[in-house]
């Protein structure tokens, strides 16, 4: 896997750990705030493969985002 996909694919993961840890029947259980460590977790990819946050720890990651109809007017 390329370096650039490395590092997105890192940063995609911690992003979307960021936005709230699933509690119970799928309610969140915490929010977290700026600073805070993300709660450990793993998805799996398009390719079949499982990525695990703690894979990354002490690793340097770069999060890209964008939409690609920024600009479009759509």
């Amino acid at each position: 896997m390329g370096r650039h996909l490395l590092m997105l694919l890192a940063g995609t993961l911690v992003a979307m750990a960021a936005i709230a840890q699933p509690g119970p029947a799928g309610s969140p259980s915490a929010v977290l705030a700026p600073g805070d460590l993300a709660p450990p977790f793993s998805l799996q990819a398009s390719d079949g493969r499982t990525y695990r946050l703690e894979d990354y720890k002490g690793k340097q990651a770069v999060v890209l985002a964008w939409f690609a109809k920024t600009y479009s007017g759509a």
